[in-house]
């Protein structure tokens, strides 16, 4: 079975996306963490999580113990002991498992998986402008199955890493959300179909619609500027609600160009939040 290979701001949300792509129960996947979330200063979302999952295989009875009711019990010859000692050897592309005995195992990958390591490894190097093409793909013909009269642009190249696709049109507040929820949603939806339409494993996706980005960012500044105006006045520190890990950086920037005060983050997601206090 081929692994896919997802991100999240967290573990936890890597493994639902790499769940959903499989369309399998957490019980039915094999999972394993690649990497956890990096955390830059001021609590900033430095590299996020990364695992890779497959559905479990399931393993047939072996030849020997169906055949088992129907001859008499006997010493495996040298020949079959040698047999069984490489069966029980697991492949170096399989994870860890727990050991297993009379079960045969290929002892070279099939065509089939070869194809997908190899498109994996060609993967790893698709450009993130190209990426941003694919997830512009996926966007419109979400605007399409929802009757939505839209359009999706990859209009912009933050960085060599990091490429943005722009959703405008009429009528787009489903799409966003309470606080944008439901746009996060969306974006990670899109970067699981770039996952895997493009095996890309390595640069990051942004999705924004009606420009809610801008517009929140612009809000949650003035929102800043005025709180640390009150921490600076009164002395004492203010800590703001809960928030994504989005918008905890536009908060963590604002405030560090501020004189007097400095924020840090407390608590553990979703419930992290900001707190400004004197410097």
């Amino acid at each position: 079975m081929e692994w896919v290979e997802t991100t999240g701001r967290t573990v936890e949300e890597a493994t639902e996306a790499a769940l959903a792509a499989l369309g399998v129960a957490v019980a039915d996947a094999e999972i394993e963490v690649v990497a956890e979330a990096k955390m830059g200063l001021f609590g900033r979302l430095r590299e996020e999580a990364r695992v890779r999952a497959r559905v479990a295989p399931s393993t047939p009875r072996a030849k020997e113990e169906r055949d088992r009711r129907r001859r008499p019990k006997s010493t495996p010859s040298p020949s079959t002991q040698d047999a069984l000692a490489v069966a029980t050897v697991s492949s170096p592309d399989d994870p860890p498992a727990a050991p297993r005995t009379k079960t045969p195992a290929r002892s070279r990958p099939t065509k089939n998986e070869e194809t997908t390591v190899d498109e994996q490894d060609r993967g790893a190097d698709v450009p993130v402008a190209e990426q941003a093409a694919v997830a512009q793909e996926f966007l419109e013909g979400l605007l399409g199955s929802m009757g939505i009269t839209g359009f999706a642009t990859a209009v912009n190249l933050i960085d060599d890493d990091t490429a943005e696709v722009q959703v405008t049109g009429e009528d787009l507040g489903l799409l966003i959300g309470p606080k944008g929820a439901t746009l996060l949603a969306v974006q990670d939806l899109a970067r699981v179909f770039v996952q895997r339409r493009t095996a890309a494993r390595h640069g990051r996706l942004m999705v924004d619609i009606a420009g809610y980005r801008a517009k929140r960012r612009e809000a949650l500044e003035r929102f800043t500027q005025k709180v640390a105006a009150d921490v600076v006045a009164k002395g004492a520190a203010i800590a703001l609600e809960p928030m994504s890990a989005a918008d905890r950086k536009v908060v963590h920037d604002t405030a560090n160009d501020i004189d007097g005060v400095m924020t840090s983050s407390q608590g553990e997601d979703p419930s992290r939040r900001v707190v400004i206090q004197p410097a």
